[in-house]
Parts: structure tokens; C-alpha cells; sequence
């Protein structure tokens, strides 16, 4: 392969990994903010079945409370009947006793759904709590390797500009003039492989003699159509 060529390659692969750390110093603090996200939501749920489950836990007790207290009542009211003297009386004490007996059913009824309710979030709450234990395991450690890589992008940027530097310097100005100005204007890959005897990039079809040419690999040439520049590979250009 023309030592052109093999200087563009490389710097293509340097400049691909400059694009890349470039992109990372995006989309590696977002990552990052994700994974945090994550964290508190899973925090949050766990922290309002928490706060349901004491409300509950709460509201058996003081309905416990009141059904006894309404027992007691009823109680009370019942040994008065034996001392009832008159139907006005007696039909007051009948009321009091039925619209106790209402209030305690419903009371009852209240305490079993709460109860249910109860067990439902002792339930989801150990689930939640699990996933909170492997939420912030798991996310904390891809948030400590993340941080690490943004740490790390100023030194491998530098890096990776030493090299280019290094890479252009031995590169003709001409062919890297060629070089900068497709990759500014096209983007992406810039130096291709010919492909079915057509550019790798555009598919643009390659004359025989053209395709002969760039076999020999004498000079680069490039493509008359998207102006990339273009090598044969034999393994991958059959």
C-alpha cells in the first residue's frame, strides 16, 4: 500500500477517536445524569411506599381504636335497655345501638381492606427495597467508571492531537489539503475502500482502468464523484 495511504489511514482512525471524545464530552455527562435520575426515582418510590405503609399501619391502629371504643359503647347502651321505662326511651336506645352497630361493621370492613393493604405494601416495599440495593450497586459503579472516562478525556484528547500532529507533519500538504477538505465537507470517512469495483463511500461505479490504477497504489486518487480518497483491499473489494 502507497505510504500515503497508510499515513491518511491512521490519521483517519486518530481523527475518528477525536470525534468520539468529543461526542463523549456530551453524552457521557447525560449517561451520568440518567443513572442519577434513576437513583432518586427508585429512592422516591421507595420512600412514598414507605410513607403509605406507616399511613396504614397508622389508620389500623386508631380503627382498631374506634371499633372498641364503639364495642364498649354498645356495650354500655345494651345493659341500658334493662332499665328502659318508656317506648319513647326505648326506641332512642334502638337507634343508638343500630347506628352503632352500622358504624362498627364499617369500621370492620375498613380495618380488613386496610389490613389487605398492609400486606400489599410490606410486599412491595421489600421489593422496592431490593431494587433499590441493586439500583444504586449497579449505578454507582457505572457512575465511578464514567467519571473516570471524564476525567480522563482532557489527557486522551491531548494525546490523540499530539498524534495527529505527528501524523499530518509526514503527510504531502497537497494530499492532506485533499484530506481536510473532504472530511470537512463530507464528514464520516473520508479515505475508503473500493468495493465491487465502485467508490465505498458513494457507490459511485469505477472505470477498469481506474480500478487498475488504484490497484497499483502508484499515487492516491479519488473518487470523481464525492471526492473521497480511495484504496484497494483485496480481501474486501472482491
Amino acid at each position: 500500500m502507497n505510504n500515503d495511504l497508510e499515513l491518511l489511514l491512521k490519521l483517519q482512525v486518530i481523527d475518528y477517536d477525536i470525534g468520539e471524545l468529543e461526542r463523549s464530552k456530551e453524552y457521557l455527562p447525560d449517561m451520568m445524569s440518567n443513572l442519577r435520575r434513576e437513583i432518586d426515582e427508585t429512592s422516591e418510590s421507595l420512600g412514598t411506599t414507605k410513607a403509605s405503609l406507616e399511613e396504614a399501619r397508622i389508620n389500623q391502629k386508631n380503627l382498631e381504636l374506634d371499633i372498641a371504643t364503639k364495642e364498649q359503647s354498645l356495650q354500655k347502651f345494651q345493659q341500658q335497655m334493662m332499665s328502659i321505662k318508656t317506648n319513647k326511651e326505648y326506641d332512642a336506645l334502638v337507634a343508638e345501638i343500630d347506628t352503632l352497630k352500622t358504624q362498627i361493621t364499617e369500621a370492620e370492613t375498613e380495618l380488613i381492606e386496610t389490613i389487605d393493604r398492609i400486606a400489599e405494601l410490606e410486599k412491595a416495599l421489600e421489593e422496592h427495597a431490593e431494587k433499590m440495593g441493586q439500583v444504586e450497586e449497579n449505578n454507582k459503579k457505572q457512575l465511578d467508571i464514567l467519571q473516570n472516562k471524564v476525567d480522563t478525556i482532557g489527557d486522551k484528547m491531548a494525546d490523540k492531537l499530539a498524534s495527529r500532529k505527528d501524523v499530518a507533519s509526514s503527510i504531502p500538504r497537497p494530499t492532506l489539503n485533499i484530506y481536510e477538505r473532504v472530511r470537512r465537507g463530507k464528514g464520516g470517512t473520508v479515505v475508503v475502500v473500493v468495493k465491487k469495483r465502485a467508490c465505498g463511500a458513494c457507490y459511485k461505479s469505477l472505470t477498469p482502468k481506474k480500478v487498475q490504477e488504484i490497484k497499483k497504489a502508484a499515487k492516491i486518487h479519488t473518487c470523481d464523484n464525492c471526492g473521497r480518497l480511495m484504496f484497494w483491499e483485496e480481501e474486501e473489494s472482491n
